[in-house]
Parts: C-alpha cells; sequence; structure tokens
C-alpha cells in the first residue's frame, strides 16, 4: 500500500512540475512577443504592446519596459508609456513621469499628467492648469513650442485623438464634444483640462475655472468649467455659477445651473451643521 501511494505522489509531483514548467515556458513566450512589438522598428506596434503592459499590475518587468519607453523617440510611443504605468498602478514610476512633463509635446505632457493624477500624486494637475491658462501656476510661460502646439487647431486635434476619447472627461458633454473634435479642434482638450481640474485642491485652479467660466470664447470649454465647479464644491464660486445662468449658450446655463443648485446645498448644509462647542480645559486637580 505504502508502496502505490508513493507511486501516486511521485506521480502527482512530476504532473505539478509539468504543469508549472509549461505555464512558465508559456509566460516566457508571451514576454518574448511583447518584446519584439515593444522593440519593433514599427512605432505604431511598440505603441500597442505598451498599451498591453497597462494591464499587467504590479508586474515589475512591465513597468520597467514601459519607464524605458518613457525616452522613446517617437512622441505617440511616450504617450503610450505614460498611459501604461498610469493604468498599471505604478506609484513607483512617479519620479520618472514627473520628469516626462517636462517633455517637447504637449500630448506627453498630459499622458504623463494624467496619469501622475491616477497615481495620487497632485503634481500631475499643474500642466492641465498650463493648458487652461496658458501660464505655468508660478506665473512664468509655456514654451515657444507648446505655445505654438496649444494655438495649433491640427495639433491640438491629434492630442485629442491621439491620446484617445478617454482623455477627454466630457461627462454629459460626451456627444457634443466628439461633435466638436472635428469642427473646433481646440476646444475638447480645454474642456478636459478644465474638468480635470475639478479635484485639484491649489485654489489657483479654482480661480482659473472662474476666468475659464466666464470668459473663454468656445462653449464647450465654459460647460466644463462649469461642470467642473460644480464637482469642486467650493461655495465660494457660487456667484461664478450664478452669473453663468445669463450665458448665451444654452448648454452652459444647465452646467452653471447645475454648478449654482450643488453649491447652494453644500452652502446651506454648512449653515446647517451644528457647530462642535469648544472643548473645556481640565480643572486641574488640587494637590493634596
Amino acid at each position: 500500500m505504502k508502496f502505490v501511494f508513493c507511486v501516486v505522489s511521485v506521480a502527482l509531483i512530476a504532473c505539478m512540475a509539468a504543469t508549472i514548467s509549461v505555464a512558465q515556458t508559456s509566460k516566457d513566450n508571451a514576454w518574448a512577443t511583447l518584446n519584439n512589438g515593444l522593440t519593433n522598428q514599427g512605432w505604431e506596434k511598440r505603441a500597442k504592446a505598451l498599451g498591453v503592459l497597462g494591464e499587467l499590475t504590479g508586474d515589475k518587468q512591465a513597468e520597467a519596459a514601459a519607464i524605458k519607453a518613457l525616452k522613446d523617440d517617437r512622441s505617440e510611443v511616450r504617450v503610450a508609456a505614460a498611459q501604461a504605468l498610469g493604468d498599471m498602478g505604478a506609484k513607483s514610476a512617479i519620479p520618472q513621469l514627473i520628469e516626462t512633463t517636462s517633455d517637447k509635446e504637449p500630448a506627453v505632457i498630459l499622458a504623463a499628467a494624467r496619469s501622475l493624477i491616477a497615481l495620487g500624486s497632485n503634481r500631475g494637475y499643474n500642466p492641465f492648469y498650463a493648458v487652461l491658462t496658458g501660464e505655468t501656476k508660478t506665473g512664468t510661460s509655456l514654451t515657444d513650442q507648446q505655445k505654438k502646439t496649444l494655438k495649433d487647431p491640427k495639433k491640438m486635434a491629434g492630442m485629442g485623438l491621439q491620446m484617445g476619447m478617454g482623455f477627454v472627461p466630457f461627462g454629459g458633454l460626451a456627444t457634443g464634444g466628439y461633435k466638436l473634435l472635428t469642427k473646433d479642434d481646440t476646444s475638447p482638450v480645454l474642456a478636459a483640462a478644465a474638468l480635470t481640474l475639478a479635484k485639484d485642491p491649489d485654489p489657483k485652479s479654482g480661480e482659473a475655472l472662474a476666468n475659464a467660466a466666464t470668459t473663454q470664447e468656445k462653449w464647450l470649454v465654459r460647460a466644463a468649467a462649469f461642470d467642473s465647479i460644480a464637482k469642486r464644491g467650493d461655495p465660494s464660486l457660487l456667484h461664478v455659477a450664478v452669473a453663468g445662468l445669463q450665458d448665451k449658450q444654452d448648454e452652459v446655463q444647465y452646467s452653471a445651473a447645475g454648478a449654482v443648485l450643488r453649491l447652494s446645498d453644500i452652502e446651506e448644509n454648512r449653515k446647517a451643521a451644528p457647530k462642535t462647542p469648544a472643548k473645556a480645559n481640565p480643572i486641574p486637580k488640587k494637590k493634596q
């Protein structure tokens, strides 16, 4: 009986070892396939392979490959690399992504910024602020190359499409925003920048949104700014939302109305909330 048990045990161990070996071989083959894509001479194939890496959460080999691709000579590949690092939750790549926000191509900068936000770094909001306002938070101007790109309708359209519609968080404005990608090439990216700033805790972003909501020429950007103001939940911007009710564009009025209602509710709830009484200082015990 013991002999039979030993034979069965040996067979099971051998079977398990064979299964592990097959699995490892399959993984090796899979990585060989991806590496062929990552090193392919065609940038489209490199970008496609990098997009797949975004699905490999917690895979150090995938993170290393994406970080390396941030230095690729094609901006499309650098965009894909930055997006992949955000998708896979690679917090260890935050320093490299911050460095990438100094890239010469705005599309790469925004891809890195978006991933930084996804990874919990507020540094990612800075480039979106710059896109919306035309200057950095420190007051310095953008580079000549960046200004040229942001004023070029074709390049702006390419930026939005290159990064995918997922980059443009239009929400309720999705249909109108998609249509404008062919008619008004700068609005979608500016609107995306406004919506992204909704969660930026920096008061400067609130000021930038208020300015965009009231002065931007493009209605899509004004509507996005009011949507962002609503999501921001700052009652100090209520007067800006009220002014938006008089906007000449219906869609902007709707966004402003939503902001008025949300901010009014927040303000009323704060006023109605019972104030926490100050804790009385404990009376010191007398020494015996």
